[in-house]
């Protein structure tokens, strides 16, 4: 039977580098009050090249690969995640989903004003406030997107409630 992922531990692993990131997606909305569940943890990272070196490390320490049908390892390189596109990895903790870019081409620096800092054990790490989270699955407009907007909606309006 399968281990569920252990999507703190690649957090905890990222901060430790200190991998410049933003966690977005399922993760965020969890961190944030949202009623779902997720299999993998997205993140927005910085593509400068000093990032992209504490990146590797951090993806070598969690024994990162490409997930292929084929069943081939293919490990990521440096080239790979300067790129904007999407990374979607296997690690040694879970599947772990690197974007260089977000929907409307927004990047790192782009969204970096519209995350908070949380404490999730040792680690501290950026997560993508509710308000732009669901900004960029009205963006991003796949049906799996427009399907959660309900509940990430659910999660801002509790918050507001509670003084959040």
């Amino acid at each position: 039977m399968p281990q569920p992922p252990k999507l703190l531990k690649i957090l905890q692993v990222l901060a430790g580098r200190e991998v410049e990131f933003i966690v977005i997606g399922g993760v965020a909305a969890v961190l944030q009050g949202a009623a779902f569940s997720t299999f993998d943890l997205d993140i927005i990272h910085s593509r400068t090249p000093e990032n992209i070196d504490r990146l590797l490390e951090a993806l070598s320490d969690l024994q990162a690969r490409y997930r292929r049908l084929d069943g081939s390892t293919l490990r990521p390189r440096a080239s790979h995640l300067a790129s904007p596109g999407h990374q979607l990895l296997m690690t040694s903790a879970g599947p772990l989903d690197l974007l260089g870019s977000v929907a409307g081409g927004e990047s790192y620096p782009d969204l970096l004003p519209h995350c908070y800092e949380v404490q999730l054990g040792e680690a501290t790490v950026r997560i993508l406030r509710l308000e732009s989270l669901i900004s960029l699955k009205e963006k991003a407009g796949r049906e799996k997107d427009r399907a959660s907007l309900p509940f990430l909606r659910r999660a801002l309006e509790l918050k507001k409630q509670h003084g959040d």
